[in-house]
């Protein structure tokens, strides 16, 4: 899935989950070391920890790469469900 970003140096987000889980992650553009370091620790984690542990951590215009993260997450979990 690929998620627009918003208020971040990053532009978007693409990532891949299988039964929950984070398989893949990748940040387009932001602060490399620190959008490598959350991607390494993202893959393998259920979604729902994921967004738990991330969501709402602030950098910059409310929001920050993790938040986004967040963000992707619940989006693509609504389109889960529909």
């Amino acid at each position: 899935m690929k998620y627009i970003t918003s208020g971040t140096c990053s532009r978007e987000i693409i990532f891949d989950v299988k039964d929950n889980k984070i398989t893949d992650l990748k940040f387009v553009m932001g602060c490399r070391g620190n959008t490598q370091g959350v991607a390494k620790l993202a893959i393998g984690m259920d979604i729902d920890e994921v967004i738990a542990r991330l969501d709402g951590i602030q950098c910059r215009n409310g929001t920050s790469c993790p938040d986004q993260l967040a963000k992707a997450l619940k989006a693509y979990r609504e389109s889960e469900l529909k």
